[in-house]
């Protein structure tokens, strides 16, 4: 039981931080490539603070990502047969 809680708050922590982080440097590629005025001294920092607003609200389902496939691989493996012993 230890081992499942610490594996879920391995992943979840991992969700937390690394789905804001991909989904700032995804949206950032794509505002930048897809709208001329991103990064323009008339947008006033919209699309960033627009990227930003967007990776902050992204870290709940990043964690809640993490603890699902944690969860996942607990009961992935424990549905797998035991191998069978050597003669």
């Amino acid at each position: 039981m230890l081992g499942l809680t610490l594996k879920i708050l391995g992943f979840g922590l991992l969700g937390f931080i690394l789905t804001p982080i991909v989904v700032g440097i995804v949206a950032l590629a794509l505002a930048y490539s897809l709208d001329s005025r991103c990064g323009t001294p008339g947008d006033s920092g919209g699309c960033e603070m627009g990227i930003a607003s967007l990776a902050i609200a992204s870290a709940l389902p990043g964690l809640a990502i993490g603890v699902g496939f944690a969860l996942y691989l607990h009961f992935r493996r424990k549905r797998l047969p035991p191998p069978a012993p050597r003669p």
